[in-house]
């Protein structure tokens, strides 16, 4: 027979005299935190052993009982039972104790109502401490000012860790205040103090202020400023732009006889690269050898990415090979821009073989470098499928691609007109969950624009500000430039005034596409009054934006507005480039003015622009303009200005991208050396007028031998244009 168990629950009891707290005395409470302890070690034990000389180790019991009860009535008697008395080693060991924060302020204010006792700065620091790390800003504001105003001796090293501690904190006037609330009562401050306010100021970038400290360390008269202050300097005025600054004090340095670390001489050696002076930054480096100090890494990081920015490419790799001989190992930034310059130079294959050296080196591919192979195979004209293969073996390898990455392969997709790869992309992007990024949509918006798919690249745009409740000033100023070139003037003006609604202000680049839309349009005075407001908002025109109203008004067909505009441009602080003088030049020829059109030719050539494509398109384009006086005319320019310029003119064609632009000038060009040569080999055949040769080809001398030469020079001129006619039209 089975006896079933009835199960009852217990009430809890409501007696009180259950409910009230068992009597201890002071004793028993700690009795039970005693720990057990073999008799043989416990045997004439009489205080805790000392460590150190003088400092306590606290008795585990008082540790116990602060953890369990807190600090409060019982945590008091077992400290009198204990017999531990309160000083400021005390204080310090039981902030060093791992309990909540809370107990550690109480039992330090506590301490500080003790008679007999006071807290010295290291109590104050200990606390301050325990606070920062508990993230207690607040509270440790407060002690930091506590200590401040207390009558304890605050020595140079307690004032410099408390400025770092308030620094780490992101309370920089705070700190600045507490270090001249102390130093005006009863510290002086060291170099180290001021080094360390110095090295604050760095980190939250207030560059500005670090001068005003170091001229108020200098006015000290007894605090001299050291190595450290003098590459904080160097630093601070780099950031800034003040070069001259940067150099000088670098000067002062080792006028004091102090000696520049490597940190100094890297900075410094940016800086030279960044003025240009190259020469300067190599004599920097031996400097540095000669004196002993070995450039490190972050050296020849900044030394090679200098001399790739000076396209000194070979020098660059040399370099590098050579700190491998010197046993200096490369880190993953210093290969990344390696293969950053190699890929620039055109040389991917010892771009290649740099990647697969990478394991050997211990330095691990990182997304940059994945990033920087890819960008430099676009830029080298690599193959598409190259480029796609790289994004493959990156994802392959573990290598999460960026954000930066897609924008890498959308921008390389648009250039070579695989805009349906690049849209794929940006939707991968999408389901990936990475933020619209401005420059994809640009390059997309962009592409779809040069291939008239207007409406495409407008919904690409809306798209782009619902997803970021605006866009950038780059991609407004792409849609306003398509929607200008396709007549929809009106949308483009109300891009541009959306744009200063939202808050944005305009940018040269869209000032320039807005005033190219309205030149366009033939709105002549409406671009150049916003080329005039552009300076009144503060935004500075560039070249363009001059070179976009000189070219509306060489299309008007009169000369002189142009001239008179390209005449100031010469005498201002922009002056003109190529494209400005082939503006000027186009519109002389049109309008016939071929003596001003060659005397305007010798003067490009004379201030070192090269003849181009667009330059003789601008010849050439003026004989559909004029009649048959135009051909002779533009032949005495052009044999005026020598047979070099046919050279010249074929080897551009040769290496010219655009198709229309090959087909149409070699056509002409064919057309006029036939018509030139033909008529020199008529007026070679007249003995009256064998002279007259030396007009038509200027450098040549008159005889039989050379003439000849000359047409033999003209007939294979004229068998290139033929060929670049051939192959355009094939």
């Amino acid at each position: 027979m089975m006896i079933g168990t009835v199960c009852t629950r217990r009430n809890i009891s409501t007696f009180s005299c259950l409910c009230q707290r068992i009597k201890q005395t002071e004793s028993e409470i700690v009795k039970m935190f005693e720990i057990s302890r073999p008799k043989a070690k416990t045997e004439g034990f009489q205080r805790p052993p000392l460590r150190r000389g003088s400092v306590r180790i606290l008795d585990e019991r008082f540790i116990r009982i602060l953890k369990i009860f807190k600090w409060g009535p019982d945590a008091e008697k077992a400290l009198e039972v204990l017999q531990l008395k309160v000083d400021n080693e005390l204080v310090r060991e039981v902030l060093k104790i791992d309990m909540e924060i809370s107990v550690k302020i109480q039992f330090f204010k506590w301490a500080g109502k003790r008679r007999n006792f006071e807290h010295d700065s290291t109590t104050y620091l200990a606390l301050i401490r325990c606070l920062e790390e508990a993230g207690l800003t607040g509270e440790m504001w407060n002690m930091a000012q506590e200590m401040a105003r207390s009558t304890c001796v605050i020595t140079p090293a307690d004032l410099s860790e408390t400025v770092r501690i308030l620094g780490r904190a992101k309370m920089v006037n705070k700190a600045i205040s507490i270090f001249y609330l102390i130093k005006g009562r009863k510290c002086k401050p060291t170099a180290t103090t001021y080094n360390s306010i110095i090295f604050m100021l760095m980190q939250e970038g207030q560059h500005e202020k670090v001068h005003e400290l170091y001229s108020e360390m200098c006015n000290e008269g007894n605090c001299f400023p050291d190595t450290f202050t003098y590459s904080a300097l160097i630093s601070s005025y780099a950031k800034l732009g003040r070069d001259d600054s940067a150099i000088r004090f670098f000067d002062e340095l080792k006028d004091n006889g102090l000696h520049p670390t490597a940190k100094i001489y890297t900075t410094l050696l940016a800086v030279y690269f960044k003025l240009g002076r190259v020469e300067m930054a190599l004599a920097l480096v031996n400097e540095m050898k000669k004196n002993a100090c070995a450039p490190t890494v972050y050296t020849y990081t900044e030394l090679i990415r200098g001399l790739g920015k000076a396209v000194r490419i070979e020098e660059a790799y040399s370099i590098f090979l050579s700190m491998l001989k010197e046993g200096c190992k490369p880190d993953v930034v210093l290969i990344n821009n390696v293969i950053n310059l190699l890929g620039r130079g055109g040389r991917i294959g010892d771009a290649y073989k740099l990647f697969n050296e990478m394991e050997s080196l211990n330095c691990k591919p990182n997304v940059v470098t994945y990033n920087t192979i890819i960008k430099s195979l676009f830029e080298s004209k690599a193959h598409v499928s190259e480029a796609s293969s790289w994004f493959e073996r990156m994802k392959e390898n573990g290598v999460a691609p960026s954000s930066f990455t897609y924008s890498i392969l959308i921008d390389g997709y648009c250039k070579r007109n695989r805009v349906e790869k690049a849209l794929a992309l940006l939707e991968e992007m999408d389901e990936k969950c990475f933020p619209p990024c401005p420059a994809a949509y640009c390059s997309l918006i962009n592409s779809l624009g040069k291939a008239k798919r207007y409406e495409a690249a407008n919904e690409l745009f809306q798209e782009l500000k619902e997803s970021c409740g605006s866009s950038s000033s780059r991609v407004y100023a792409v849609m306003i430039k398509h929607f200008g070139k396709c007549g929809r003037l009106t949308e483009a003006v109300n891009l541009f005034n959306e744009m200063q609604k939202l808050g944005g202000s305009p940018d040269v680049y869209a000032y320039n596409a807005l005033m190219s839309g309205l030149v366009r349009a033939g709105m002549l005075d409406e671009a150049f009054s916003m080329l005039l407001s552009m300076e009144e908002n503060g935004c500075a025109p560039d070249l363009n934006s001059f070179n976009i109203i000189l070219n509306g008004l060489a299309k008007t067909g009169d000369p002189q507005r142009p001239i008179e505009m390209f005449t100031k441009m010469k005498h201002s602080t922009i002056k003109p480039n190529a494209v400005s003088y082939n503006t000027i030049l186009g519109c002389l020829s049109r309008a016939g003015m071929f003596e001003e059109a060659s005397r305007l030719m010798k003067e490009m050539r004379a201030n070192g622009f090269e003849y181009d494509l667009i330059t003789y398109s601008s010849i050439l384009e003026a004989v559909g303009h004029n009649d048959e006086d135009g051909y002779l005319v533009l032949g005495n320019l052009l044999n005026h200005l020598g047979l070099a310029i046919y050279t010249t003119l074929c080897r551009g064609l040769q290496c010219a991208d655009k198709f229309e632009w090959q087909i149409t000038a070699a056509f002409w060009l064919l057309f006029l050396l036939v018509l030139t040569s033909a008529d020199m080999i008529r007026r070679h055949q007249d003995q009256s007028s064998s002279s007259s040769s030396l007009r038509l080809v200027k450098g040549y001398p008159a005889g039989g031998c050379c003439h000849n030469c000359c047409i033999w020079s003209r007939i294979f001129l004229i068998i290139q244009a033929a060929k670049i006619c051939a192959l355009c039209s094939a």
